[in-house]
């Protein structure tokens, strides 16, 4: 009997999630299957994997084949590197010390990876949130200069103010008359 290690899917539309399976290679993908151990979420950044260590390596262990997909999802949580390291334990190549040792520096690593891309995810996300804030805060703030130019009431002194100028006696001299009687 050919096993897989494969993703069922479950969740509605445009919104997938996966649980990770153990199943027969001739049964339906949502099929029966033997054992669940794990899920992958792929909609959250980045994305979130529960997975069974254990059982995922005694299955590798056994022969279960994973697809394209699960062997990523397994390379990423290092179960596959995980059991390459067992197969040198096996053979010889390597004490069970070493492999700890070196499967240990390859896991602090990863974390540091996972947690430097959330961290900074987080800090985009929080300087959009505050171009926003600073653009919606522009516009509010335009819109009430526009509103208060417009419910100002129009200054009544600005009119008379022209016509106080005719009737003043500086506009009545000669010397203003004539550059216009000229022209």
């Amino acid at each position: 009997m050919p096993v897989k290690i494969r993703l069922q899917r479950h969740g509605k539309k445009a919104s997938a999630f996966f649980h990770i399976v153990i199943a027969d290679g001739r049964a339906p993908r949502d099929g029966k299957f033997i054992e669940k151990i794990g899920t992958y979420n792929p909609t959250t950044n980045p994305a979130t994997i529960d997975l069974d260590n254990d059982k995922a390596l005694a299955w590798l262990k056994n022969g279960a084949q994973p697809t394209d997909t699960c062997r990523a999802i397994l390379s990423y949580k290092g179960l596959m590197y995980k059991n390459h390291l067992q197969g040198g334990i096996a053979k010889g190549a390597l004490t069970q010390e070493q492999a700890d040792a070196k499967f240990a520096k390859w896991l602090s690593e990863k974390e540091a990876k996972i947690t430097s891309k959330v961290s900074t995810l987080a800090a985009s996300q929080q300087d959009a949130y505050k171009k926003r804030l600073a653009a919606e805060a522009a516009v509010k703030e335009a819109k009430l200069v526009k509103i208060a130019a417009k419910n100002t009431p129009a200054p009544e002194v600005a009119p008379e103010a022209p016509v106080a100028e005719a009737a003043s006696p500086e506009a009545a001299t000669p010397e203003a008359e004539t550059p216009q009687a000229e022209a």
